[in-house]
């Protein structure tokens, strides 16, 4: 029975869901509306006032509409059949997200995108044989759940009998998905048991329980033999049918079993009827050193059987980054276009809505606030370990995170979130007998803590702040958020209790039996520090997620991403997430960050092209970052990997170099021959112009020096992308053309900095950059390696703009701003603008800003900001040594959780 507040607002969230974007006044009068029927008497003006804001955070953002490709010669069939369709389970659903609190933007827009996904997809009753293959590409913690369950929901209005859900490699990410499926679209809780019928209404069975879909999997087990024994067939079911599995060769093998044994009719080979078959996250339990590559081949080859068993199909895989492994894995551009679930027919681009909490707030536009660099772990939790390590103490840094939880939490209770789930992320080990001490010790430093605010936090504040605990909470409040978390100290303090009493400690592995109960917390909220691996870095929801303890070094660009569970929905908390990881991982996340938007701006720009999905794999295919995925998926082969590499609109730099002192000296004296050519050229350092905020320009370069340059400098092995073989031959495939003539920046500061280097080159003296070096991996990385800055990045920012013709600039400027809202350029967007190649040579100090300089001579770094190719079929072989890759990347592929689930 719901009381009186929760039942006002679950009537003004179906009221405001109908309309677009209601104004602040709009809300409180729909509010007022219902707070005068009698039944919600009892709510107080504060509560109705803390409603308000919850529901102007919810309300005061949009939504729009992704990009599509796909096949050309396809019949479109939806909208003619509309009319004739009833959308039984699409209307209990969309009241349902109403009730939760969705806007009527993003629940017009939800609406539209799985209208066109479903769309793309095959006519169920359209007569076969017939298969479709499709791809969505969202974001992490971005609602690709929501997603899938609406267009599950359409697709059995629109006929679709059987749906398959497969849903990530662990028991608690299938549970998890079981739950969703059952609260948006079979409307019955399946943990009773299968097929039983007898248990509770939830989510839209509370709505609408006429009909019931059959489902075979519950939210505590997988398809099993057993299930499949009870003698059912699909022919044997009136309503439509799904099941959620997990992605694992023996649950395929069941169902495969069970659908041949029990819904073929007699003397048929296959099943006539129309099934749908989404891969959640199906990136996962791909090529993997860890993962046995046996197993992937029989998932695989499991998945395409089933797609065979049905005379009429459609595969969706859903994946939270364009760098899918379906692209990247195959070893030649026909082998991927010829592989069975290539997206052949479309792919569509997910834009999540303007209040996702995504990497580009988290890394790029807000990181100053968000984000806590983790600097002293090596001594008690080293980055690299194995499963022997001891633990004998946690970090300060993670001690320091609890207490920003606890006092996060306590502000929240200050704003009315006294239900609201709350939970704090751990992934600080790839061992499941590390993970275990660490969750102990997460545990007893809890326990300090709520025993602290038990015995003194209602003491005066004087006498409160004497306790050890209560002055390090105190602390962390004034550094973290103070007054412009809308509340005094005195007001935090007086919460601590109730904020810290309910929060315990939960171990989320593949060994644990501990669990997240969300739902079985939904009238208190569940307030929780999970501590884990790879179970809580790959699909697994986090609600609440306000504090995050991030210690990986990942490099591979589809985990990163996934690890991310920070990313989400922040309604009325979003000012208080903290994150805190390493130097070098926030380097990776902001790169990543940027390089998925690229491929995401190109998929935009291929639809206005209309391209294809083939032609998109194959960009994905040619993208410089793809390098690292490759690297990844074929380590420990043994083999030199020649792998195709398009530099088309791309910017590559020696962001890592060598660190003997011969290299440092090879590669000044090359800056000081190139300015010598520069010269010779009658193009001397002295006549350059001077771009301020960039250095020294020199136009009408021709692509000579440049060569020489480029393949003159001795470069790090660790800086892949800029390899000079390939680099050079990008250049010679073009020099006649589009890369006839070049700028060439030498970079320099306008005045020397404090304790800075003046670099005498040929004809100009240049004021030295000043760079500081980034964390080294280990010790043999110190003595070899110079990284320079923990982002791993020499340029400025804005520096590509440099050479741009002035209103081509302007015009990619406008174009950003109309698009984005914002002034916020990133430096991508001068590339299509640009008509010549840049090449920049930096000249380095290397130092803190204020501190001495570790280097007495400038260090040489060099970028190259290429323009757009119309030569873009035409690529260039990189070199990846994957046996040297596993010697130095390997911490992320050895996590213990990364297996199946045995069951």
């Amino acid at each position: 029975m719901k009381n009186a507040l929760e039942n006002l607002e679950m009537m003004a969230s179906v009221q405001l869901a109908s309309e677009r974007l209601p104004s602040s006044e709009r809300i409180r009068e729909i509010l007022a509306m219902y707070r005068a029927i009698p039944l919600h008497a009892d709510v107080t003006d504060a509560e109705l006032e803390t409603l308000a804001k919850q529901f102007e955070a919810q309300h005061g953002f949009t939504m729009k509409i992704g990009a599509v490709l796909q096949q050309d010669g396809y019949e479109p069939w939806l909208d003619a059949t509309k009319p004739d369709l009833t959308p039984y389970y699409w209307n209990r659903y969309r009241l349902l997200l109403a009730q939760q609190g969705y806007s009527g933007d993003v629940l017009a827009t939800l609406d539209q995108v799985t209208d066109r996904i479903l769309g793309l997809a095959e006519n169920p009753v359209k007569s076969g044989p017939w298969d479709r293959r499709g791809m969505v590409v969202g974001h992490v913690q971005s609602g690709k759940t929501a997603n899938y369950t609406g267009l599950i929901c359409k697709a059995a209005d629109a006929g679709y009998k059987l749906i398959v859900v497969i849903a990530g490699v662990h028991n608690n990410l299938r549970n998890q998905t079981q739950i969703r499926i059952d609260e948006g679209f079979v409307g019955r809780d399946s943990s009773p048991g299968a097929g039983s019928g007898d248990g509770k209404l939830v989510g839209v069975g509370a709505i609408n329980s006429e009909h019931i879909p059959a489902t075979f999997t519950t939210s505590k087990r997988d398809f099993t033999k057993s299930v499949s024994d009870l003698g059912i067939g699909l022919h044997d079911l009136k309503n439509p049918v799904v099941f959620v599995i997990k992605k694992n060769s023996s649950t395929l093998k069941n169902l495969l079993e069970w659908l041949k044994e029990k819904s073929r009719k007699r003397g048929s080979d296959t099943i006539d009827a129309p099934m749908l078959l989404i891969d959640d996250e199906a990136d996962n339990a791909s090529i993997n050193t860890k993962h046995d590559r046996g197993e992937i081949t029989r998932i695989n080859g499991q998945i395409r059987d089933l797609l065979k068993t049905f005379e009429r199909s459609c595969y969706i895989g859903y994946t939270a980054t364009p760098f899918a492994n379906i692209f990247i894995d195959p070893d030649t551009p026909d082998e991927m276009l010829g592989e069975d679930l290539f997206p052949k027919d479309f792919i569509v681009s997910l834009d999540p809505p303007s209040n996702y909490f995504g990497a580009n707030r988290v890394f790029i536009e807000d990181s100053d606030r968000i984000i806590r660099t983790i600097e002293d772990n090596e001594d008690c939790l080293p980055v690299r370990h194995d499963r022997l390590h001891q633990i004998a103490a946690i970090p300060d840094s993670l001690e320091t995170a609890i207490r920003t939880f606890i006092v996060a939490r306590a502000i929240r209770l200050l704003r009315g979130h006294a239900r609201a789930h709350c939970s704090m992320l751990v992934n600080a080990s790839v061992k499941n007998d590390v993970q275990r001490q660490l969750r102990n010790h997460v545990h007893l430093a809890l326990e300090r803590i709520q025993q602290s605010v038990r015995v003194n936090a209602g003491l005066p504040e004087r006498d409160a702040l004497r306790d050890g605990e209560i002055a390090s909470l105190h602390r962390v409040w004034t550094a973290e958020f103070g007054t412009d978390a809308g509340f005094g100290w005195a007001d935090v303090q007086a919460r601590l209790v109730e904020a810290a009493s309910p929060v315990s400690t939960v171990l989320i592995n593949s060994q644990s039996k501990d669990a997240l109960d969300y739902a079985g917390c939904a009238a208190t909220g569940l307030n929780v520090i999970a501590v884990g691996g790879f179970s809580l870095s790959r699909g697994l929801t986090l609600e609440g997620l306000m504090v995050s303890y991030f210690l990986r070094n990942s490099m591979m660009y589809d985990t990163l991403m996934q690890m991310g569970r920070w990313f989400g929905y922040r309604p009325g908390y979003d000012d208080l997430c903290r994150v805190w990881m390493p130097d070098a991982a926030q380097g990776w996340y902001e790169h990543i960050a940027h390089a998925t938007e690229e491929l995401r701006e190109e998929l935009r720009e291929m639809q206005a092209a209309n391209a294809t999905p083939q032609q998109f794999g194959l960009k994905v295919r040619s993208d410089p970052d793809t390098l690292i995925v490759t690297a990844r998926n074929k380590m420990g082969t043994g083999q030199n990997l020649r792998v195709s590499v398009g530099l088309s609109k791309t910017f590559i730099e020696t962001a890592i170099l060598r660190n003997d002192e011969d290299s440092l000296a090879a590669n000044r004296t090359l800056a000081g021959m190139l300015a010598t050519q520069l010269a010779s050229l009658g193009k001397p350092l002295s006549g350059a112009e001077w771009v301020r905020g960039a250095g020294w320009l020199v136009r009408g370069v021709p692509p000579g020096p440049v060569e020489d340059f480029v393949s003159g400098f001795r470069n790090s092995p660790n800086s892949i992308k800029t390899q000079p073989g390939p680099v050079r031959l990008y250049i010679e495939q073009r020099r006649e053309l589009e890369l006839a003539e070049w700028d060439v920046l030498f970079a320099g500061l306008e005045k020397a900095d404090q304790n800075g280097l003046v670099s005498g080159l040929p004809g100009v003296a240049v004021n030295c950059q000043r760079r500081a070096r980034g964390k080294p991996v280990d010790d043999n990385d110190r003595r070899t390696t110079l990284r320079i800055t923990s982002k791993q990045r020499v340029a400025s920012r804005g520096v590509e703009k440099t050479g741009v013709d002035p209103d081509r600039a302007a015009k990619a400027e406008e174009a950003w701003r109309n698009e984005h809202g914002t002034t916020n350029f990133p430096d991508r967007i001068y590339r299509k603008a640009r008509t010549k190649p840049l090449l920049i040579v930096h000249l380095l100090g290397i130092g803190e800003k204020g501190d001495d300089l570790t280097t007495a001579a400038p260090v040489v770094a060099w970028s190259i900001s290429f323009p757009e190719s119309e030569l873009e079929q035409q690529t260039v072989e990189y070199v990846v040594n994957t046996t040297w890759w596993k010697e130095n990347y390997r911490d992320d592929t050895e996590d213990d959780d990364h297996a199946n689930d045995k069951e």
